[in-house]
């Protein structure tokens, strides 16, 4: 396949009145036959990260990058050097991995891909949170090892979930989608701390509560689940002072991103009992997890798999797609960030 090509080099592409597209990691078939059939997109072959060499290659050599939350665009990458790129379609809802404020200097328009993956995330929170509560890793690691000894009244007792109290941090889509689970599903009960109050309609349909401050919200809750965008002002919103004022009995789940939890304050509040359990989609240095996280009994922990179904990934190239095609037709992009 001609498009499938290791997209790194240092001779510019030639200009012309086609634009020039990559795409630096490999998606779900359907959309990269789309980008090459309709727009002749370089593919990445190796499918690998791409360094911050190759990253200014890149934006030196196409107009338009489809790029994934593995690509760090920081200021340097994005300012030093020649530079091409007019559009960097972000695959995903998280920009955090995009100095934006550097592209607004630069004249780089950033898009990314919202609600398609709500449901699916929403979803795996639920897991998270079961398996959590349930000790799922225990029992799953007994039955791998051969060492189960047979069912007994006190086996790995787990705490019950339903009518439990869930504490939401971060009341957008995913937020929502996760209270009407918890709250239809299994007659918890759900408050929420978000930087703004949803309307009372939504409340009612979430069946969420509001509560005014993040102190406030978490020693009310058997369970704190996490769905608030990686920004300067979450960066550690949960720490030390967070986790002691959680109740000892209760769990952190965390499908947003893995920076907005102090790990090394996570870890000892879980080592230490301040804390029961966590359950664990994102890191803080992914792909690199602390130790402690990957072997702590108390810890389920899945490799930032929350959108990871065929239709989520699918419907994330498309809505890529759609904002690359307005964009060349001079169109604003439905899903402009920057």
């Amino acid at each position: 396949m001609d498009h499938l090509i290791a997209p790194f080099s240092d001779t510019p592409a030639p200009m012309t009145s086609v634009p020039s597209i990559l795409v630096t990691r490999r998606l779900p078939e359907p959309v990269e036959t789309t980008l090459v059939q309709a727009y002749g997109a370089v593919l990445n072959a190796t499918d690998e990260p791409l360094a911050p060499s190759d990253l200014r290659a890149a934006l030196a050599r196409y107009d338009i990058v489809l790029c994934t939350l593995t690509d760090r665009l920081t200021r340097g990458v994005l300012t030093d050097g020649a530079r091409r790129v007019r559009l960097l379609a972000n695959f995903g809802a998280g920009t955090n991995h995009i100095d934006l404020e550097a592209a607004r200097d630069a004249g780089i328009v950033v898009t990314n891909t919202p609600g398609v993956l709500t449901d699916d995330t929403a979803d795996l929170t639920l897991l998270l949170i079961l398996a959590a509560a349930r000790r799922a890793r225990e029992g799953d690691r007994e039955l791998r090892d051969a060492s189960w000894s047979g069912w007994r009244p006190t086996h790995l007792l787990g705490t019950r979930v339903s009518g439990a109290t869930l504490g939401i941090v971060g009341f957008g889509r995913i937020g929502q989608a996760v209270a009407r689970r918890a709250a239809l599903g299994f007659g918890m009960r759900v408050c929420y701390h978000s930087r703004r109050r949803a309307d009372a309609e939504v409340e009612r349909a979430c069946g969420a509560s509001y509560v005014p401050t993040l102190d406030a919200l978490l020693p009310q809750c058997d369970m704190i689940s996490l769905h608030c965008p990686a920004t300067p002002d979450t960066h550690h919103l949960i720490g030390d002072a967070e986790l002691r004022r959680m109740r000892p009995s209760a769990f952190l789940v965390n499908t947003s991103r893995g920076d907005v939890v102090d790990e090394t304050a996570l870890i000892a509040a879980l080592q230490d009992g301040t804390i029961r359990g966590a359950g664990l989609d994102v890191f803080e240095r992914e792909p690199a997890v602390p130790e402690p996280l990957r072997l702590l009994p108390n810890v389920f922990a899945l490799p930032h798999l929350g959108s990871a179904t065929q239709a989520s990934r699918v419907a994330m190239g498309e809505c890529a797609i759609r904002n690359i095609a307005a964009f060349l037709r001079g169109e604003e992009p439905p899903d402009r960030v920057v």
